[in-house]
């Protein structure tokens, strides 16, 4: 395969799943509900879309790096030993943003979801609690390089065995499964329905990353 071929591997993946996330996105966002409110002047609708626009961009940003610094060794050669470090911290940047987008959004479309807000709060306290111990897990057994995907820069962590520790007991896609369930916490907890699609759109849109980027790269880079 080519070097271009294999940057682009499973991609085709990635963009049909996005264009069916996205056209069930549209369909939705016609609901009244979905684009009540406003924060600071800027309308529900704005938000959701720019929690949307976040998460492609977060999930574009990271296959660009990884499959073209895995094939190419394209940011170490430009970045030299600070390849990793750059990479790091954009994909920090734009994850949080990722995040603080969806709490603006519940924000801006709080009380839109007529449930009680009681049993919705005790809801949120409940999925942060698996998220929380992800990163617990994570920090103490995993670590945050790995996290971020160091074995596509540095050759030494290829060899280094799967976790099987904390959260990773009981999956090893903790960061997919549980990870994602912090996105869920301000929809419940300000009763927002924009918010919940949104997280809903997160949390289905990082397996399009797992199958169509993160598993084709851990077969090649581990065997397995």
């Amino acid at each position: 395969m080519s070097q271009t071929g294999l940057i682009l591997e499973k991609q085709w993946l990635h963009i049909l799943f996005l264009a069916g996330l996205v056209t069930g996105m549209v369909i939705l966002n016609e609901s009244g509900r979905m684009n009540t409110g406003n924060f600071y002047g800027v309308g529900t609708k704005i938000w959701f879309w720019l929690a949307v626009a976040m998460a492609i961009a977060h999930q574009v940003f990271v296959w660009f790096c990884w499959r073209t610094q895995l094939h190419l060794s394209l940011l170490t050669r430009i970045l030299g030993e600070k390849g990793f470090s750059v990479y790091a911290v954009l994909f920090s940047i734009i994850g949080i943003a990722r995040v603080v987008v969806v709490f603006i959004l519940a924000i801006a479309n709080r009380n839109t979801l007529p449930m009680d807000t009681t049993v919705l709060k005790i809801l949120a306290v409940a999925v942060a609690f698996p998220a929380v111990y992800l990163f617990y897990s994570v920090k103490r057994y995993f670590g945050f390089r790995r996290a971020f995907g160091i074995d596509h820069f540095d050759p030494s962590y290829r060899s280094m065995p799967f976790v099987k520790k904390g959260i990773f007991r009981f999956t090893s896609n903790g960061m997919y499964t549980f990870g994602f369930f912090l996105l869920w916490f301000p929809g419940l907890w300000y009763a927002s329905i924009a918010a919940l699609w949104a997280a809903l759109f997160n949390h289905l849109y990082i397996w399009a990353h797992y199958y169509a980027t993160e598993l084709p790269d851990i077969k090649r880079i581990y065997g397995k």
